[in-house]
């Protein structure tokens, strides 16, 4: 493929014409189904917010639900280098043998530093949220068969719990991911309410810390 710089102007002009009005419909469409809902939200929504050709996101996606699993795709992506970033460099400091704690915290870290109010990825987390519910088939499809992300985790807890049967890891493991995926903001109001105000979700460490104490426990029980 012919790099953009060594193409001839006006060809040059139209890809980064393109790339550009790609990346406005990606940024608009996650802000809006993020916020209003995939089923709530419509191609005509998307190309008005994007200030772009009503078009456009055929053109460069075929279809709204393409859109939509363009959008989840790269997040994911995303978010799961970051986790497997925490877990190489949590491997170094531990020669090799990462603790179960640093195991859970590099799973646990990344998707609740970016729900964090200031963070740029907050609306991202928002998005991934919506998919487990209202995902597309080829988002469900994906959530339920693409383990590629987990397995190096498995690997692991399972390494560093040798006297725990494979089958007991996967389990406390899919318990433990239950607990990123319950942490809906929805979910965070509630038990406020329960708690008669004493909970506060806004101090992301201190969750994090949290999270990883219990989690911690039932691998090491």
């Amino acid at each position: 493929m012919t790099h953009p710089l060594t193409m001839p102007a006006p060809e040059a002009e139209v890809v980064q014409r393109d790339a550009a009005t790609k990346a406005l419909v990606l940024a608009a469409a996650e802000r809006l189904f993020a916020l209003e809902g995939f089923q709530n939200v419509s191609v005509r929504d998307i190309t008005a917010a994007a200030k772009v050709n009503l078009a456009s996101v055929n053109y460069h996606f075929g279809s709204k639900d393409a859109l939509l699993f363009e959008i989840f795709r790269r997040r994911t992506a995303e978010l799961n280098r970051e986790r497997a970033r925490m877990l190489h460099e949590a491997a170094n400091r531990h020669d090799g043998k990462p603790t179960v704690r640093a195991i859970l915290g590099a799973l646990f870290a990344p998707p609740l530093r970016w729900s964090a109010k200031d963070h740029a990825r907050r609306i991202s987390v928002q998005f991934i949220i919506r998919a487990r519910s209202e995902g597309t088939a080829a988002m469900r499809e994906a959530l339920s068969t693409d383990v590629s992300h987990l397995r190096r985790f498995a690997d692991a807890l399972i390494a560093a719990r040798p006297n725990l049967p494979a089958e007991e890891v996967y389990w406390r493991l899919h318990f433990s991911l239950g607990m990123i995926h319950n942490n809906r903001f929805a979910e965070f109001d509630r038990l406020h309410v329960l708690s008669g105000g004493a909970t506060r979700e806004s101090d992301i460490e201190a969750l994090l810390e949290r999270m990883v104490d219990f989690a911690e426990a039932g691998f090491l029980a």
